[in-house]
C-alpha cells in the first residue's frame, strides 16, 4: 500500500524545485509561498501542513541544493579510491578533481551557492542541523580517500586524515574569497598552489 507521506513526496519535491529554481534567481526575501503554489498547482494548504511555515520551507529547499551539491562531489570522490591502485594512479584521479572543484563558472557558482546556504545555517539552528548532516558526508568521504592513500602508504600518516579533509574543503571553498575579487587570480596561478599543496601531502620517502 502507497502511504500519504510516500504519494506526498513527489508533490512537495515539485514544490522545493520550484523553491530553488527562486533561490538561484534572487534573494529569498522575494519568495512568496502563495506564488509558489500557483506554479506548481499544489494546495496551500499542503505546503504549510508538510513544512510548518515559509521558512520550512526555505530551509528545506536550501537543504535539498546542499545535498545535491554534496552528492555529486561525493560521486567524484568515490570514483578516487574505486580506480587508483597505485601512487601515479592516486596522484592522476586526485590533481585533475581538485583543480575542477575549484574552476569555471559553474564550480564559481556552486561554491557561491554552498557558501551562501552556510552563512544563511549560521542564525537559523533548524538548517544548520539539516546541512550540519550532509556536511559531515562530504568530510567522511574525503577522509576516507585520505585514509585509503595512507593506507597504502601514498600520503602521509604524520597529518591526521580527517585534517587533510577539511584542508581540501578549506583550499577549495576558500577560493570563493578570491571569486568576489575585481582582480581574481588565473586559473593556471591556482592550479600550481593546488599542485604545492597536494605533493606537500604525498608520502615520497
Amino acid at each position: 500500500m502507497v502511504t500519504k507521506q510516500s504519494r506526498s513526496a513527489p508533490v512537495m519535491r515539485t514544490v522545493l524545485e520550484a523553491v530553488i529554481e527562486r533561490l538561484n534567481d534572487g534573494d529569498e526575501s522575494l519568495i512568496r509561498i502563495p506564488e509558489i503554489c500557483e506554479a506548481t498547482g499544489v494546495n496551500y494548504g499542503s505546503v504549510y501542513h508538510h513544512f510548518g511555515s515559509r521558512d520550512g520551507v526555505i530551509d528545506a529547499a536550501y537543504e535539498m541544493m546542499f545535498t545535491t551539491m554534496v552528492s555529486e562531489d561525493i560521486a567524484a570522490l568515490q570514483s578516487v579510491s574505486e580506480t587508483a591502485n597505485s601512487l601515479e594512479e592516486f596522484v592522476v584521479a586526485m590533481q585533475p578533481l581538485l583543480s575542477r572543484f575549484a574552476a569555471d563558472e559553474e564550480r564559481r557558482a556552486r561554491r557561491a551557492r554552498r557558501v551562501r546556504i552556510v552563512a544563511a545555517a549560521l542564525t537559523r539552528p533548524g538548517l544548520r542541523q539539516l546541512i550540519g548532516t550532509a556536511q559531515a558526508s562530504v568530510t567522511k568521504e574525503l577522509l576516507g580517500v585520505a585514509q585509503y592513500g595512507q593506507d597504502r602508504g601514498w600520503l602521509r600518516k604524520d597529518i591526521p586524515a580527517n585534517a587533510i579533509a577539511v584542508l581540501v574543503q578549506a583550499v577549495i571553498f576558500g577560493r570563493t574569497l578570491d571569486d568576489v575579487s575585481v582582480t581574481p587570480i588565473h586559473q593556471d596561478d591556482w592550479n600550481v598552489m593546488v599542485t604545492a599543496l597536494f605533493a606537500g601531502l604525498l608520502n615520497l620517502d
